[in-house]
């Protein structure tokens, strides 16, 4: 067990506990005179003791508890009176507790299992979980944690909390619970799906939304205390969500958008926008925005244009050039690269006379700026990246990811694109002509 779990502790450091802990991480062996002290010391927020294993309900769901809660141990063979009374049955219990884990929780947990056995010839199991993978729930989409001895079913909120804690890879899987599929943008939905199936669902198909967004892993069976329901995740949100409401569900997913005058912050601000809805909305009004203060071309114009300020004129408005592949690059990683589990800040868009920058607050934890020229991502949003780039979603794809945006962008402007990760923000400047 990692000593982030007995961290705290009302025990001190010297604790029964924390020898234990000492010596699984030392030898990963269970000593038999720690492990009855452990016994011991009775059931806390990490330690849960059975007599038996009876109910296979009440075990997943104590087994889900424990791995939503930073992980623990169920000790199979005592009872409630921390007596060691013995399992006739180990090999059979250690079968039944790896199918649990195996088959009846999404995603599955992978425990570590001890069968130890004392003088007097009682044996007991021990099932060790970790938390690496958590969130986790049932078969139905039933969360549980552990508050102090006791594990409950999670709420609607405390479920919130559990994908907001979860490493970015997986939160674009969030069970959106303030949502429904009333949210969901139904005309968008099926012009993607019959485009990419074709016959396969024509109109007069009748297959209902939830299932294709569910086969899609863009929705989800959620239940709690309060009742059922087929919720959208974050990801079927962001793609496919109605574009009036997507901003109201989700701020965080809005785009701010601002013109300066000049090539400084500190400079006038001509116009500033938030940008909101799906995706495709936001990457389309992205663009518009972009458009109103520069010009896109597929290769190097002959000329620019070269303006200056008009006698009364309190500021000029310049347009730079851009090469449109290299824009909608920009634009496509920053949509689709969004750690969206960062709750502060928003993806910033900044126009300058000379200059457009994109912004998104990141993790540098991991992030290698080399591997990333190459073209080497661990993408954080991997379902929502592989719909969004398909050609059917509707936005203009280009090939080639951030190799193509550093080359192209080179060559059209004299000026490799910057990226740059710092201060928690991720950056790509784009130098124009």
């Amino acid at each position: 067990m990692s000593k982030k779990r007995f961290k705290n502790t009302r025990r001190d450091i010297s604790s029964e506990r924390m020898f234990f802990e000492q010596k699984i991480l030392s030898t990963h062996l269970l000593d038999r005179s720690d492990l009855l002290n452990l016994i011991r010391g009775g059931e806390d927020t990490y330690i849960e003791l059975k007599v038996r294993l009876n109910s296979v309900e009440k075990i997943t769901a104590e087994i889900i508890a424990l791995a939503n809660s930073g992980g623990g141990a169920i000790i199979f063979g005592v009872n409630d009176k921390c007596r060691v009374e013995g399992l006739d049955n180990v090999d059979e219990v250690e079968e039944q507790l790896l199918a649990i884990c195996r088959n009846q929780i999404l995603p599955p947990v992978f425990p570590r299992i001890d069968k130890v056995a004392f003088d007097n010839g009682k044996r007991i199991v021990v099932l060790e979980v970790g938390s690496r993978h958590a969130p986790h729930s049932t078969l139905d989409r039933r969360f549980y944690i552990r508050l102090g001895s006791n594990k409950q079913e999670a709420s609607r909120e405390e479920v919130m909390e559990l994908y907001n804690n979860k490493r970015p890879a997986g939160f674009e899987n969030l069970p959106l619970v303030e949502a429904d599929l009333n949210n969901i943008d139904e005309a968008h939905l099926w012009s993607y799906v019959r485009a990419l199936r074709g016959e396969n669902f024509g109109q007069d198909n009748g297959y209902p939304t939830f299932q294709v967004m569910k086969d899609m892993g863009l929705a989800v069976d959620y239940s709690d205390k309060d009742g059922s329901d087929i919720v959208p995740t974050l990801g079927g949100l962001l793609l496919f969500g109605n574009y009036s409401q997507v901003g109201k569900i989700f701020p965080r997913a809005t785009v701010i958008a601002t013109r300066f005058s000049g090539n400084s912050v500190s400079d006038p601000v001509v116009e500033r926008a938030e940008l909101s809805g799906n995706l495709a909305v936001i990457f389309e009004r992205a663009l518009n925005f972009i458009t109103r203060y520069a010009d896109l071309w597929d290769s190097r114009p002959s000329r620019t244009q070269d303006l200056t300020a008009q006698p009364g004129d309190q500021f000029i408005v310049a347009r730079a050039d851009y090469n449109r592949a290299v824009v909608f690059e920009a634009i496509t990683n920053a949509l689709v690269h969004r750690d969206y589990s960062l709750r502060d800040g928003h993806t910033q868009l900044l126009i300058f006379d000379n200059r457009i920058e994109i912004i998104n607050p990141c993790r540098t934890n991991g992030l290698s700026i080399e591997s990333i020229k190459y073209g080497v991502v661990n993408a954080p949003n991997p379902r929502l990246k592989a719909i969004f780039k398909n050609p059917y979603y509707g936005v203009p794809v280009v090939a080639g990811g951030v190799p193509m945006m550093l080359r192209e962008g080179k060559k059209f402007s004299g000026h490799s694109p910057e990226i740059r990760i710092c201060n928690g923000e991720f950056r790509i400047k784009l130098d124009g002509i």
